[in-house]
């Protein structure tokens, strides 16, 4: 929810009160919701999934922290550094793509595209392209998809007790 909303103010669909409407879910849903699923994927001894939601929790944090900062005027956002931000994002998520090969392919692909998203709206921030950030939001909107699709794919098939959605079975 959170990265399709922020998508849609990246791709500039959004008027300008978008960004007021993403900081809330990056403190609630993107932020603290994942964070707290990360704690539970620890005491399950998955470190992958501890790994990925603690650290998308904790960028939703970031963002969240450095838009109501800004806000309040107690930083000042640079273009260059936030594209570079944005691109070690993009690394994290390169490696846990890699790691997401173990599990089914839609799971990769929404790593895939979130890996693809942050590198282009790193590279967009860096080089001042709008239509590069444009360009960002709408791979942000297709990484979106992607997880709520795998989202919807894990509780209908759990709550019917049978694969309704087909996930893929794992590349590896």
């Amino acid at each position: 929810m959170t990265t399709t909303v922020l998508s849609l103010y990246n791709l500039g669909a959004l008027a300008g009160l978008g960004k007021s409407m993403v900081i809330p879910l990056a403190f609630a849903y993107g932020g603290l919701i994942q964070i707290i699923v990360g704690m539970w994927e620890a005491k399950a001894g998955n470190t992958f999934g501890f790994t990925a939601f603690t650290s998308y929790g904790a960028f939703w944090w970031y963002y969240a922290l450095v838009g109501t900062f800004a806000a309040m005027g107690i930083v000042t956002v640079d273009a260059v550094t936030a594209g570079v931000a944005l691109m070690l994002w993009g690394f994290l998520t390169f490696y846990l793509w890699i790691a997401s090969l173990k599990a089914n392919k839609a799971t990769n692909l929404v790593f895939l595209f979130l890996c693809i998203t942050f590198f282009i709206l790193g590279i967009g921030d860096v080089s001042g392209v709008v239509a590069v950030t444009n360009a960002g939001g709408l791979m942000g909107l297709v990484t979106a998809a992607t997880a709520w699709y795998v989202s919807a794919a894990v509780v209908i098939n759990d709550g019917l007790g049978k694969q309704v959605l087909p996930l893929g079975k794992p590349f590896k």
